[in-house]
């Protein structure tokens, strides 16, 4: 099977952020970006912010706002205008209707509860769409409305799953086989679509062609790659960077403290002391060195970033 995005090497390169304003950004977040401002601004290439905020009940208010003030004091950039991922929803209908219509998604009307019945393999988590679901609604119904009127239910739908793994190049982690782990939701019962056709609608539409962000992520990435090959359509180079995690070795929580970007702020720590703590974990810079997100483009080097996630601690600023 060929990598992530063979041929695109000739296209522009294109990366994005893409915070959710469910909470506020914190040192991992940053981490991820910085990275990702990284690399594409060391390529000469161009940046969109997106803001993915689809997730209605868990935004916060005016987090938007302060998301977009935290990577401009950090001093992170981007081109054109911010992008609101709530805005596009009737394109990502139309991609899911294309979807249907091609007999590759179907309605669903099963609960949590009834999978976890149902589910012949065990229940694993990969942060995307567990327990893994057994195909009870496939080829049950010729459409959306004829399941809710049999059922009295309303519909997730759900991607048709026929292979078990897809193999890709990761720009860090290499050579990768996801599991797909069964037929996935790609909108919700609410109607709303769900983060993995989302995203891919998204990326699609700006011409991203590079998608680096933390490797809790990576298992998404056979599911997203599988969208874009029903759709028809190269998906971009994905680099999957190692989390940051607290002293104990586990990603930050608020069980480390505040860790929030707001809050050294608010305490008077300057970006430049944060870029420079998050470069030395990095492996680019001695402790203790205050930077600039533009002085570390001559360093970047993905092949000299440790492997193990980064360890952060206050002490580092």
């Amino acid at each position: 099977m060929l990598g992530a995005s063979e041929g695109l090497r000739s296209r522009p390169l294109i990366g994005r952020l893409a915070p959710s304003p469910t909470g506020v950004l914190h040192l991992g977040n940053a981490r991820s970006f910085l990275l990702a401002w990284l690399s594409i601004r060391s390529q000469g290439g161009q940046l969109w912010l997106r803001i993915e905020d689809i997730d209605g009940p868990r935004v916060r208010s005016g987090a938007i706002e302060s998301t977009i003030e935290d990577l401009q004091w950090l001093g992170l950039d981007w081109d054109g205008e911010v992008q609101i991922q709530s805005d596009r929803l009737p394109r990502h209908q139309q991609l899911l209707d294309t979807l249907i219509e091609a007999g590759l998604a179907y309605p669903c009307v099963c609960t949590r509860s009834e999978v976890e019945e149902a589910a012949t393999a065990p229940h694993e988590s990969i942060g995307v769409d567990a327990p893994v679901y057994p195909g009870s609604c496939r080829g049950r119904w010729s459409s959306e409305q004829q399941a809710t009127e049999e059922t009295g239910r309303d519909c997730a739908i759900r991607l048709a799953v026929s292979e078990d793994a897809i193999a890709f190049e990761d720009g860090f982690a290499g050579h990768c086989e996801g599991r797909l782990h069964g037929d996935f939701v790609i909108r919700k019962r609410d109607g709303t679509p769900a983060y993995q056709l989302a995203v891919v609608v998204d990326d699609l539409d700006s011409g991203v062609t590079e998608v680096l962000r933390a490797d809790d992520l990576l298992p998404s990435t056979p599911r997203q790659m599988l969208i874009y090959r029903h759709l028809r359509a190269e998906s971009p180079d994905f680099i999957h960077v190692p989390l940051v995690v607290g002293p104990d070795g586990r990603r930050l929580a608020k069980r480390h403290g505040d860790t929030s970007l707001a809050r050294y702020r608010r305490e008077g720590i300057s970006p430049e002391a944060i870029i420079g703590a998050l470069a030395h974990g990095s492996g680019w810079v001695e402790q203790g060195t205050r930077c600039r997100a533009e002085d570390l483009l001559a360093r970047f080097d993905l092949s000299s970033l440790p492997i193990e996630p980064m360890i952060w601690s206050d002490e580092m600023v």
